[in-house]
């Protein structure tokens, strides 16, 4: 068993990217492939494309449907991983995302809001995590050594276009992040999270107009929007021994438009 303040390098690691059949998913997993890590390719239904991607790591990776809102069925992956793999989880990273479209023009608005939005979020991104983070935790405790690294969101500190059903639920995320940091911290496990603006571009932010993109674009001091390869790099600095005495915290990943 490793010490508590020991890190492991990425490539010795064994890491569970949720949502990662499409999307943000498939760059932060094919990052993770690229520095060496063993992969677990969790899609909910996009079956064929992370099927593609853990075919083009044959010995490194595997595609595994898994509904994250489901306890049991995160369970089976984590088994069904260390049986693969032969070694635990140490790593992972909560991307997975309900349904959602970034497109201002069909949000919904404060008088036409319904509960059910809000919980399906609350579902997906906090439940989702707070399931592969109690099914890993053990494996990342008897190991000394874990990872968890929470995708987020700027849109609660600069709410430029008003999501309340997926802000709601990102700002709880952040929540969560901060607590089980004290709770697992003991155990050598880091959790923190990354906070991306509007990436240019990934499935969700396809139906973004130009004009957001080039109105976020010119508010950052870069001038630009952040890419998916970029927001990636910040993933894999978590997961990296760099970060070994950094955890609770929320790194805002998108060009200097949000002074955290």
């Amino acid at each position: 068993m490793t010490q508590p303040d020991s890190a492991l390098p990425i490539d010795q690691q064994l890491v569970l990217v949720s949502g990662a059949g499409r999307g943000l998913g498939e760059h932060l997993a094919r990052a993770f492939l690229r520095e060496g890590a063993r992969v677990v390719v969790n899609y909910l239904h996009s079956e064929h494309s992370a099927q593609m991607l853990a075919a083009s790591a044959p010995k490194r990776a595997i595609a595994v449907q898994a509904d994250v809102t489901d306890a049991h069925a995160v369970q089976a992956l984590v088994e069904q991983a260390h049986a693969h793999f032969g070694m635990p989880i140490t790593t992972v990273v909560n991307n997975a995302l309900p349904a959602f479209s970034f497109n201002g023009d069909l949000r919904a608005h404060a008088d036409n809001l319904t509960w059910a939005a809000i919980q399906q979020q609350m579902e997906g991104i906090v439940r989702g995590a707070l399931n592969t983070t109690q099914a890993t935790a053990p494996g990342m405790a008897e190991l000394g050594f874990g990872r968890i690294i929470n995708v987020g969101t700027n849109l609660f500190q600069n709410p430029v276009v008003p999501y309340h059903d997926y802000t709601a639920a990102k700002a709880a995320l952040l929540s969560l992040t901060r607590t089980l940091s004290h709770d697992l911290g003991p155990q050598g496990i880091t959790v923190n999270m990354v906070s991306g603006g509007l990436l240019r571009t990934t499935d969700a932010s396809a139906a973004t107009p130009i004009e957001v993109f080039d109105m976020i674009a010119a508010g950052t001091p870069l001038r630009r929007v952040t890419t998916p390869a970029e927001f990636a790099d910040a993933i894999l600095f978590f997961a990296s021994p760099w970060s070994r005495a950094v955890t609770g915290q929320n790194l805002v990943v998108d060009g200097g438009l949000v002074k955290n």
